[in-house]
């Protein structure tokens, strides 16, 4: 029988590994200027929350748990006007997953429960960030997937019309 603390470590690094796989799907069809551009009128592009996941898991998790020294400018994640490549942002993501998945493995029993204090976070341990930085992800994950259909929906239009 498995304990507690590797269940819990295999459960939540396989769901971090899992998004970032999404992630990389939702992104893969996007041309650069698409990933750069706003699907509304409103909100973020897809450029842009990419940039706001990798801060969080850098900030919550890496400067806070992991002591990476990470320090966050969370207004630049949604205001960057540089564009980085879209492979360049991914590789930013991915290795704040890495970090994340470092992390989670070298959590001990007690490490899982210890107090936990950052700007911006309403959990009491690790165990409660760590969980609240994985459902972040994935409320982000459903904006951006309904961001690609509405891309989708555009380029669909724009073959119509002609």
């Amino acid at each position: 029988m498995t304990d507690l603390k590797s269940t819990i470590a295999s459960d939540l690094s396989a769901r971090y590994t899992k998004l970032a796989g999404v992630l990389h799907e939702l992104g893969a069809p996007l041309s650069d200027d698409q990933f750069w551009s706003k699907a509304f009128g409103f909100g973020n592009s897809f450029g842009h929350l990419v940039l706001h996941l990798t801060g969080n898991l850098n900030y919550y998790i890496g400067a806070q748990i992991a002591g990476t020294g990470y320090v966050r400018d969370r207004p630049l994640e949604f205001s960057e006007t540089t564009r980085p490549c879209k492979a360049k942002v991914f590789s930013e993501l991915d290795k704040a997953i890495e970090m994340v998945l470092a992390t989670i493995g070298s959590q001990t029993e007690e490490d899982w429960s210890r107090e936990y204090a950052a700007v911006g976070a309403d959990a009491r341990d690790r165990f409660g960030m760590i969980l609240n930085c994985v459902t972040h992800l994935h409320h982000h994950i459903g904006q951006m997937m309904y961001m690609n259909f509405e891309v989708k929906r555009v380029k669909n239009q724009g073959h119509e019309e002609r």
